[in-house]
């Protein structure tokens, strides 16, 4: 575990973001929506080289809310350490004051409050003027921008283009490269496609043919900046094949290949290499684990589990740095080379804050003109909310319920299931529920909306073997998801048994009845990764509900008891 003493070194640069009460004058400008853009760009640099670092942008253009989880269980070893702390552990951790705009972006307490002190955060064209910044600062040669994944999906734009939208603005940024794990349901012939053609590298290690077992992508690549040799090597997320549909990618296969890693790792020190850098998408626990298993990883830029973290956390000699997710945050790294090897570093996690930031005009018009085709759509208003909508969290979140009680109003269901997914915003109450808001939590390649029959016995057997793939104490065997969210039921899961020991007192909210494992149910679902799954797009039928209802009022979900934690 990162030391006090450790972070505060490593984040002096951030005091910046001292809280309201009293920490400093900053805080309290921040507090009246004056922090400035050169407050958040503020750094004491390092060495000759920056390795700046986004993830989990999944496809989001435009600022927006993000409301972090306020439930992020660790199990295992990771069990009360960062990132599994939530609101109040996580200030104490990381020496953060409550209502501070440290505080809001990292999160969730008083979030509505905060969000309308603060405003939104995030948006390419801030992303790209605090890219711009640093580059400025450094020099070009001295900068390695890496994108950890997780960027071609998650919006209307990104579903109607192909991915091309979030393409053109990754060429636009001039990344350097990226790894992968939701573009991989564009289907392998587009991914393939961008990757051949794209200006920068598609790094990742540990896809392989079926047949023969030989690499897809190109494993890793050399960079030169700030006078040094940077192997960046690409690690897409293991468990692709078992997350998402693999008829979408049918001869290709994942996994973590950790003995490949090494040999990536001793193979760049061979060629020359003076740091080496695995920019991941395997999720936070399961580089923690890696970190202490593979040697001669210097940095490790994690991804996946949309894990914001002010500070790093060393394993030994390795580095992880936790950048976030949607657009919220942009990771700088400075180290310092010394005999060809890392000597020092310094590190910032820039909070994109959309209000202080000015918008690089180069990629404002770039934004405008990649959303003006679907402008209609994206601002249709469908319904309005009363309460705070939002999604990240292992179990249900509100926008969660909105859709698992659209499924089962409009499918004429008794249960309905929703996927466990993390992305999409966040809407704090008196918000328009436009199309682009329920896009943004739902666009993708296979997004019908079936509607089945289950017994009580298979519900069951579906949610612990979800909590596994999600409470396995061991990480290598994390799917690194969320629980999937459930409507018309609740239950209790005990996170610290073993599997299907897991889940019991499934019940029947309307009748309070417990559930008959032989009984069968009418279940409504999206997101199924069967070929061929019939239903309408589930943003219809959230559409179809929000016509009816007009008005959204949801409070937190307590049908799902937590025990074990």
């Amino acid at each position: 575990m990162i030391s006090r003493r450790q972070f505060l070194q490593a984040t002096a640069a951030a005091s910046m973001l001292a809280s309201a009460s009293g920490l400093g004058p900053l805080g309290r400008a921040a507090a009246q929506q004056r922090l400035s853009q050169a407050d958040i760009t503020r750094f004491d640099a390092l060495g000759r080289l920056t390795i700046l670092h986004v993830t989990d942008v999944h496809a989001q253009l435009m600022p927006l809310y993000f409301r972090e989880p306020s439930v992020n269980l660790g199990v295992g070893d990771a069990n009360g350490k960062p990132p599994h702390l939530t609101d109040k552990e996580f200030r104490a951790h990381f020496n953060i004051a409550a209502g501070s705009a440290d505080a809001y972006a990292l999160t969730s307490d008083d979030f509505v409050a905060l969000a309308r002190n603060y405003g939104r955060m995030g948006g390419m064209d801030r992303i790209a003027t605090l890219i711009r910044s640093v580059r400025a600062e450094r020099g070009d040669d001295n900068v390695l921008l890496l994108d950890g994944g997780d960027t071609w999906q998650g919006s209307w734009t990104s579903l109607k283009t192909n991915g091309q939208d979030m393409v053109d603005i990754q060429t636009a940024l001039r990344i350097d490269a990226m790894t992968s794990h939701w573009e991989f349901t564009l289907g392998h012939e587009r991914v393939k496609e961008i990757a051949e053609k794209a200006p920068f590298a598609f790094l990742a290690q540990n896809v392989r043919s079926l047949e023969w077992q030989e690499p897809v992508f190109e494993p890793r690549k050399i960079y030169e900046r700030g006078g040094a040799r940077v192997s960046v090597i690409g690690q897409a997320l293991p468990r692709t094949a078992v997350a998402n549909p693999r008829w979408m990618f049918p001869d290709w296969e994942f996994g973590i290949r950790e003995d490949d890693i090494q040999k990536q790792v001793d193979e760049s020190r061979a060629a020359g290499a003076d740091v080496v850098v695995l920019l991941s998408h395997n999720g936070f626990d399961v580089d923690r684990k890696l970190a202490s298993r593979v040697k001669g990883l210097d940095v490790i830029l994690t991804a996946h589990t949309h894990d914001a973290m002010p500070g790093v956390l060393k394993v030994g000699d390795t580095i992880l740095i936790a950048s976030g997710s949607h657009g919220k945050f942009l990771s700088r790294l400075d180290l310092d080379i010394r005999d060809r090897k890392v000597s020092g570093y310094r590190y910032k996690l820039m909070p994109v804050f959309s209000d202080a930031i000015a918008p690089d005009p180069d990629m404002k018009a770039l934004v405008e003109k990649i959303r003006a085709p679907f402008a209609a759509d994206l601002s249709r208003e469908l319904g309005r909310t009363e309460s705070l909508l939002y999604r990240r969290g292992n179990f249900n979140g509100t926008f969660d319920d909105l859709i698992c009680d659209a499924m089962l109003t409009e499918r004429d269901a008794e249960i309905s299931l929703s996927p466990g997914f993390r992305w999409g915003g966040t809407l704090v109450p008196g918000d328009a529920i436009t199309f682009e808001a329920v896009a943004n939590a739902t666009a993708m390649t296979y997004p019908n909306c079936y509607r089945t029959e289950m017994t009580g016995e298979q519900l069951h057997a579906v949610l612990e073997d979800v909590a596994d793939n999600i409470f396995h104490p061991d990480p290598y065997f994390q799917g690194g998801g969320d629980m999937v969210r459930v409507g018309g039921v609740g239950y209790t899961i005990d996170v610290s048994k073993p599997v299907n020991q897991r889940i019991s007192g499934l019940t029947e909210l309307k009748s309070g009845k417990p559930l008959d494992a032989s009984r069968k149910y009418v279940v409504a679902g999206w997101a199924s990764v069967n070929q061929n799954t019939e239903g309408p797009p589930i943003w219809d039928v959230v559409e179809k509900y929000l016509g009816r209802v007009k008005t959204v009022r949801l409070e937190p979900n307590t049908s799902v008891s937590v025990k074990g934690a």
